[in-house]
């Protein structure tokens, strides 16, 4: 893997300003109080010390945008206008306000045949056009900011769906990012090949080559915590990651995980058939950010059983903004358009030094 320092452009990092900016001034989200200086979190808004959360919103929850369901949110990316990115995993992609988190258009996606993805994951690049994951086959599309089919990269054929494959059905590309520099591609598979030890999902990336696009590049592994799966996976500046995990058990609710990794001394197991917890394989090391149930409430309510009121299905993020030692963070939940769950976006900041 390819790994190299951020060079922000003038004009991506205006686009960065905004958004935390505006995610800061929002008036519809509720707010835990200011962010608080300095090197501690205000007790009233740790979640763990390394993670703090300032503020969320419901305001889009059961809501619609020109006949469309605004919520299903599988991913989030900060788009090169400055707006907010936002995938419906029911194959609608919006672009929200900064400020107000309101809609402000809307766009469908669907395959070279015309039916809808199950879309997931989602990188905004360079020039404007998107990148989106679906895990039907799974697959990952170049789309134009229009929603037309430009592209599509190759999968290796292990991690395809059964039978073309040994993945499960509904558990393949959930994540997707881009690591600095552009280079490096990365898409996490939710849960693990049939074969491999459960818990051990696999990190697929692609090297761009030119005008060819991307090229399957090294594959790495992932430890879960028993039970959880992992919905989402945002590289940082420094080229670690930033990964969710989540779980859902009836009659408690939702467990969210957030963790740093660091893909970069794992082993490459593209030649490896099966994950059996070797000892010759080296897997991405984790370290426990914040288990989100610790976060203060804010006066959040859920409408089925949660050991916190706060948290949700929670699938999207992304990194809106950063300072030294300090990112912010933008999650989103998806509520499966489902009355017992809520469209939910959570505004955080997470501390990136010991």
């Amino acid at each position: 893997m390819h790994l190299r320092p951020v060079r922000t452009s003038r004009t991506a990092r205006s686009v960065l300003a905004t958004v935390t900016a505006a995610l800061a001034a929002a008036t519809c989200l509720t707010a835990a109080g200011p962010a608080q200086a300095g090197t501690n979190f205000s007790a009233t808004q740790a979640c763990s010390p390394s993670v703090s959360i300032d503020r969320f919103s419901d305001a889009l929850d059961k809501t619609t945008y020109e006949g469309t369901y605004v919520g299903n949110f599988s991913a989030l990316a900060v788009d090169r206008n400055g707006t907010l990115a936002a995938l419906s995993d029911r194959s609608s992609l919006f672009g929200l306000n900064a400020k107000t988190l309101a809609p402000q258009r809307v766009v469908q996606l669907a395959d070279e045949n015309g039916a809808d993805l199950d879309s997931e994951g989602l990188v905004v690049e360079r020039d404007g056009t998107y990148l989106v994951s679906s895990e039907t086959e799974p697959s990952i599309r170049r789309y134009s900011r229009d929603g037309r089919i430009l592209g599509r990269l190759p999968v290796p054929d292990a991690l395809k769906v059964a039978p073309a494959g040994r993945a499960v059905s509904n558990g393949t590309f959930e994540g997707l990012t881009l690591l600095p520099g552009g280079r490096t591609l990365l898409a996490s598979m939710e849960y693990a090949l049939s074969g491999d030890s459960a818990g051990i999902v696999r990190f697929q990336t692609w090297q761009r080559h030119g005008k060819d696009g991307f090229r399957l590049g090294a594959q790495y592994a992932y430890r879960t915590d028993p039970g959880l799966g992992v919905p989402e996976v945002t590289a940082t500046p420094d080229g670690r990651l930033l990964v969710l995990e989540r779980g859902w058990t009836s009659g408690v609710g939702n467990t969210v995980r957030l963790y740093r990794a660091d893909p970069r001394r794992a082993t490459n197991t593209v030649g490896i058939d099966t994950l059996t917890g070797q000892d010759d394989v080296r897997l991405i090391r984790k370290t426990l950010l914040a288990d989100l149930v610790n976060c203060p409430s804010l006066g959040a309510t859920a409408n089925q059983p949660q050991p916190n009121p706060l948290l949700d299905n929670i699938e999207a993020m992304t990194i809106t903004g950063h300072t030294k030692g300090r990112l912010r963070l933008l999650l989103a939940s998806d509520d499966n358009q489902n009355a017992a769950q809520t469209t939910r976006f959570y505004s955080m900041q997470v501390r990136t030094t010991p």
